[in-house]
């Protein structure tokens, strides 16, 4: 078969989808890849994988969304592909729509999170709603990331055979690593006995990024690094105000790390792992830092939740809250043997239920199946 693997932006496409990619590859398939263009498709290109650069947004502009929609026709036309496998809420959409418009048998969409669960105002949410229902009726199997918005799905009657597939990490990439740990301490001059906790997202609001730094004013056994950047396409209120202001008051307990390729090292050489989202569908990152055999502190909200048991792998704190976050973090600051006993147990936990392994292949197979059915 020949599968187009349809996203918005190379982020993603480097980060979410290559691992689709690489096994429906490897299990014979053509794949092709679509998404704007990005220097993060180079990592893939340079794995042998065609990616078309489309003009897609991310935004609910109807004049780029226009153009999106007429690229993703001309694509769908001229390469003919027998599955296409869309992306994100609007590349999603489009994708949907374009393929159905072209032809195309099998429509697979992979949701990984809700616009209309996330907040905004209610016009903008009643719109996502509606559009998701619309588009529902023309996907043939209708994945999502986390167990609530596949309940979502049926509910509200997006699609009645949604099903929750997960997301998955490597646990061989994945792992704590004593040599990574002590290497990457003594590059970056931080003493063994240094508590250290990490976040590792993009600078965005909705990331949390405000209420973390404002915690750790109250955290003052332990430092904090953070690591990703804000992509060209991310939109809302910048980051970088808040993070000067904590620089200036944490002082050298902030280290802003930018984009990292060694993830896995920068995890190993860490103690705490958070994630204060306002919103997620199920966070990469925190299976990341479970496999690592990190405790994690989030927030209590869809994703997170379904990844985390509190007091036992982890704590779930609010949204938007300072004081709870800060108190579980000091928690953990304090306890040593409490951080090793929960991130075990989250080791533990991440293997059994977020192996990339068993994931990606579950995926493949349910497409695959909807195509022989189709046939």
């Amino acid at each position: 078969m020949k599968i187009l693997e349809i996203t918005n932006v190379d982020f993603a496409l480097r980060h979410f989808l290559l691992p689709v990619m690489r096994e429906l590859r490897a299990r014979g398939h053509e794949v092709v890849g679509a998404c704007a263009d990005g220097p993060m498709l180079a990592d893939v290109r340079s794995e042998g994988f065609r990616v078309v650069a489309l003009p897609m947004a991310r935004s609910f502009s109807p004049r780029a969304q226009s153009r999106a929609l007429w690229s993703l026709i001309r694509l769908i036309r001229r390469e003919r592909p027998d599955v296409v496998h869309a992306h994100m809420p609007i590349s999603g959409l489009l994708a949907r729509v374009a393929a159905r418009l072209c032809g195309v048998r099998v429509v697979v969409y992979t949701c990984h999170g809700f616009l209309f669960n996330q907040p905004g105002p209610a016009s903008r949410r009643g719109l996502a709603l509606v559009l998701e229902w619309l588009v529902g009726k023309l996907t043939t199997l209708y994945l999502t990331v986390s167990h609530e918005e596949a309940a979502d799905a049926r509910r509200l009657w997006i699609h009645r055979g949604a099903q929750a597939i997960g997301n998955g990490r490597d646990p061989a990439r994945f792992r704590p690593d004593p040599a990574a740990r002590a290497r990457i301490r003594a590059e970056l001059g931080v003493p063994d006995d240094r508590i250290v906790v990490i976040a590792v997202s993009r600078l965005v609001r909705h990331k949390g990024y405000p209420e973390l730094l404002e915690a750790m004013t109250e955290v003052p056994r332990a430092e904090l690094w953070v690591v990703g950047e804000r992509l060209a396409s991310d939109h809302g209120e910048p980051m970088a105000p808040y993070l000067e202001r904590a620089q200036a008051r944490l002082g050298d307990r902030l280290r802003l790390l930018g984009y990292r390729r060694d993830i896995p090292d920068l995890l190993a050489a860490a103690d705490i792992f958070t994630l204060p989202s306002l919103f997620e569908g199920l966070p990469m990152s925190i299976i990341e830092a479970m496999l690592t055999g990190l405790p994690v502190v989030a927030t209590d909200i869809r994703g997170p939740r379904e990844q985390i048991v509190p007091a036992e792998t982890g704590f779930l704190v609010p949204p938007r809250s300072i004081v709870p976050l800060a108190r579980a973090l000091a928690r953990l600051v304090g306890d040593g043997p409490l951080r090793r006993t929960m991130g075990s147990a989250g080791r533990l936990r991440a293997e059994t239920l977020f192996d990339e392994r068993v994931v990606i292949g579950r995926t493949v197979d349910l497409i695959e199946a909807a195509a022989e059915r189709r046939a």
